[in-house]
This record gives structure tokens, C-alpha cells and sequence, in this order.
């Protein structure tokens, strides 16, 4: 069984507010828009991390993080992109990705609008943790956190709290 912490849209911001939910996970995944290397730099201090770049990100994320990320983790599929759309709206690439790669989990950040949706035609959990940071249109800071054991998810959980707030490290 893994605990896993999903985040996106973090746009170089890392604090204590993320920090103690970091600290509750086996493993990290965050879903783009990094921002700033420090933010996936301090995350691996603490734990492993999957990660893919946004459309924000530079070069120095670039190098560190592909833009999309194939991967099992406890018997089941997921697939991580940062811009790709959600079911009855995928970006062309991603619909073929799924349709071939046939990933139990997809996962994409980008719209900083947290939602998870279960797409019936294609067999696939879609997952958004909407935006950890502080930059954006949202009100909300987001993240999600799950486990996954022999291939299922459970305890599903939102994480939400005020975006006025940027804790100290």
C-alpha cells in the first residue's frame, strides 16, 4: 500500500501547509506547473516524487521532469500531463495516449479547478488536485491525497485551505 499526496499548479510556491502533508505520504506526485525547482527540491528532501513540467516551467524544471509521465504504482496505470483536458473534453494526444495505454489513473493539472471524475467510456479515473499555490484565479489552494493498494484507490481525500495564506517553512 502507498499513501500518495497529488498536487499541481504549485507556481513556485512550497510552504508548511504542503509541507505537512508532504511529511503524511510515501510518495509525491505533482501534476505541472512547478515553478521552481526549490519546490521539487525541498519535496525530495523529504520524499520520492513524480512529476511532470507545466507550461510555466523553464528549462531548469525541464530537465528534471518530462511533460508526461507513464508509470504503475501498486497494480494500477497512471498517466500524469499537465495540460490534457478531462473525459468528453481530452486534448487529441491524450484521448490516443488513453485509448492505447489504457491507464487505470489520469492525471493532469493546469485549470487550478480541483475535480475527479470517473470516465465510463474509456475505464479511467480522471484526477485534478486543482492549485497548491498562491498564484492564479482560484480562491482555494487544493491538493488530493489517496491510497492505492493491489490495484484500487481509497480514502480519497480533498485537501483545501484559504490561498490568503503562504505559511513560513
Amino acid at each position: 500500500m502507498k499513501k500518495i499526496l497529488l498536487l499541481s499548479d504549485t507556481h513556485g510556491c512550497i510552504d508548511e501547509s504542503i509541507l505537512k502533508y508532504v511529511r503524511q505520504a510515501d510518495e509525491v506526485w505533482h501534476a505541472g506547473d512547478i515553478g521552481d525547482v526549490i519546490v521539487t527540491d525541498t519535496i525530495k528532501k523529504l520524499k520520492p516524487i513524480k512529476a511532470v513540467y507545466g507550461n510555466i516551467d523553464d528549462n531548469k524544471v525541464r530537465l528534471d521532469f518530462p511533460e508526461e509521465l507513464f508509470f504503475d504504482c501498486e497494480g494500477m496505470k497512471v498517466y500524469m500531463i499537465h495540460i490534457g483536458g478531462y473525459p468528453g473534453k481530452y486534448k487529441a494526444h491524450v484521448k490516443k495516449q488513453i485509448v492505447e495505454k489504457k491507464p487505470d489513473i489520469y492525471i493532469c493539472g493546469h485549470s487550478h479547478i480541483l475535480k475527479v471524475q470517473y470516465d465510463q467510456i474509456n475505464r479511467v479515473l480522471h484526477l485534478n488536485p486543482g492549485a497548491a499555490g498562491i498564484s492564479g484565479f482560484h480562491h482555494v489552494r487544493t491538493m488530493l491525497r489517496f491510497e492505492i493498494d493491489k490495484g484500487k484507490i481509497s480514502n480519497l481525500e480533498i485537501i483545501e485551505w484559504s490561498k490568503s495564506k503562504k505559511t513560513e517553512l
